[in-house]
């Protein structure tokens, strides 16, 4: 039998990007690259050009760095959050200036929520995650921002009280969903798509129950709206039932209502996509 002593401490390094845990003798997988530019650990994961014939030795070892990467996350987040109960992911653009409407509707919103007593998670970078931690601020409220390792560094904006790197997506999605009682969703691209959609499936699998999912910017959202009815629901690969699990609004204190809604167990939100044209 081989013991594997990881920590030497009951408790987890200060610094995360200290961490990485590698069979001795045995060099990173990234320093091929080092050369290039950054290689983030997702990459280095789901790259299969690295499968080379010693990888079965190596998998093991990467094991044990998720495992790292989702302790450390779960720690940092039950530090951060005794006090507060009422926790809200908010999703959108990193891409977004502060002069855009975009931003400015963020940061809006979120001081109102900040003001009613949710606490805000971010993914912690710039764009709508930097509005939205700058409203939380601005209405005394208290806010995380969950980073993400990336090729291109993704900085970590100013304005979250609290802030973690996570290495891996699927680690930084688990702790959005987890803590959460809903997601609020603003426009943004690819990344807000995959959250949005996985929320979704969670929900619809019933991975996650009385979990409101409220986009924010009608004119934003109705052509995926229209999509989703138009071509989704048509062609049988939703059911009309599963309509319900949006909704939408452009009313910041909509947004406050509903989320006090679910939080008082009534999750049957007044303005899913089934009265939605």
């Amino acid at each position: 039998m081989i013991t594997l002593s990881i920590w030497n401490s009951p408790t987890l390094p200060e610094n995360p990007g200290l961490f990485h845990v590698q069979p001795p003798g045995a060099n990173t997988l990234s320093e091929s690259n080092s050369n290039s530019k950054r290689v983030s650990p997702d990459f280095e994961f789901l790259d299969r050009k690295r499968l080379e014939k010693s990888f079965l030795d190596r998998e093991t070892w990467r094991i044990m760095r998720i495992q790292a990467d989702l302790v450390q996350g779960v720690e940092m987040m039950a530090r951060a959050l005794p006090n507060h109960q009422r926790v809200v992911s908010i999703f959108g653009s990193a891409r977004q200036p502060e002069e855009s409407p975009i931003y400015q509707s963020t940061r809006a919103a979120c001081r109102l929520l900040a003001e009613n007593g949710f606490t805000l998670v971010t993914g912690g970078g710039p764009g709508a995650m930097e509005a939205a931690n700058r409203g939380a601020r601005e209405g005394s409220g208290h806010s995380i921002g969950l980073n993400i390792h990336l090729t291109n560094e993704q900085v970590p904006n100013p304005y979250a009280n609290e802030h973690y790197e996570c290495k891996y997506f699927f680690v930084r999605k688990m702790l959005f969903a987890k803590y959460a009682l809903g997601f609020v969703i603003f426009p943004g691209g690819f990344g807000t798509m995959d959250e949005l959609f996985e929320a979704l499936t969670l929900i619809q699998t019933h991975k996650l129950s009385d979990f409101p999912v409220i986009l924010f910017g009608i004119e934003y959202w109705t052509p995926l709206i229209r999509w989703i009815k138009n071509e989704m629901l048509l062609h049988g690969c939703i059911d009309s039932v599963d309509l319900g699990l949006l909704n939408v609004t452009d009313d910041p204190q909509q947004v406050v209502d509903w989320l006090n809604e679910s939080h008082t167990g009534q999750c049957e939100l007044s303005g899913g996509l089934c009265c939605f044209e």
